[in-house]
């Protein structure tokens, strides 16, 4: 089953987050059977060249790969998904104008304005009209909630032809509110509660971004409805494994 089909159906679907530009980190996660892997442009230092060595690590690794662009822009947006990425993660999308906007960038006319290349995607040259098929039918478009404007326009969000689902980013959120970082607050789990429902009531995928690399707090998620869920990050596996081992191996030796 395809991930657009799993998304389509509102089913469960795990992925987690790339921020460290080097195919070894790809090929190390794929081991841990996720379903797709998102390679973050927005917070890190990967490039656009780095992209598309990792886009094409994730496939070869029979994975999807999404892309957390760097902002909602027309130029980041074509040439991430013409690199061959099976969809974008748009963040700070806030209402329904917004959301228009990324869908038509990765959508051709008529539903959207994405120009024609002819690059990685299209098989350089050699398959644009299933490129094209499979951009009507396959590509995602999920729109990150980070913002209280967007958890306020949610239910015209969720509208949008073309927005296969949602993902919390819990610590712009809760930013967005005046308290960075913040987000096991009162008021900040009332605005993620809001979300829920609302993607509830439209049959939408209900995505929180779990930083912490311990599963308990990703199953925890699953219990609440989420369906499509980022868990932790690479250099959060990478650093918790170490810290924990070395604080054990400490208290051993004491």
């Amino acid at each position: 089953m395809s991930l657009k089909t799993k998304l389509t159906n509102n089913e469960l679907t795990i992925g987690s987050w790339v921020t460290i530009g080097d195919p070894s980190i790809v090929e190390i996660m794929a081991t841990a059977g996720f379903e797709w892997l998102c390679i973050d442009m927005e917070h890190t230092s990967i490039d656009l060249s780095m992209a598309k060595i990792l886009i094409t690590t994730i496939h070869a690794n029979d994975i999807k790969a999404l892309v957390r662009v760097s902002k909602n822009e027309e130029v980041i947006i074509k040439k991430i998904m013409d690199m061959g990425a099976d969809g974008v993660i748009v963040p700070m999308i806030k209402n329904k104008a917004e959301a228009l906007e990324a869908v038509s960038y990765v959508k051709y006319p008529p539903q959207g304005k994405r120009g024609v290349g002819l690059y990685r995607a299209q098989g350089y040259g050699t398959r644009f009209n299933e490129y094209k098929k499979w951009v009507d039918e396959e590509s995602i478009v999920i729109a990150q909630i980070e913002h209280i404007d967007a958890v306020n326009n949610i239910d015209a969000i969720l509208q949008v032809p073309g927005i296969d689902g949602t993902i919390i980013g819990p610590y712009d959120l809760s930013g967005s509110m005046g308290y960075p970082g913040e987000y096991h607050r009162d008021d900040v789990q009332k605005a993620i509660e809001q979300v829920k429902i609302s993607c509830a009531e439209h049959n939408k995928p209900y995505g929180f971004h779990v930083i912490e690399s311990d599963p308990v707090n990703l199953i925890e998620r699953i219990k609440q409805g989420c369906t499509f869920l980022a868990f932790s990050l690479d250099f959060f596996f990478l650093g918790d494994s170490v810290r924990n081992g070395m604080k054990v191996i400490k208290e051993q030796i004491k």
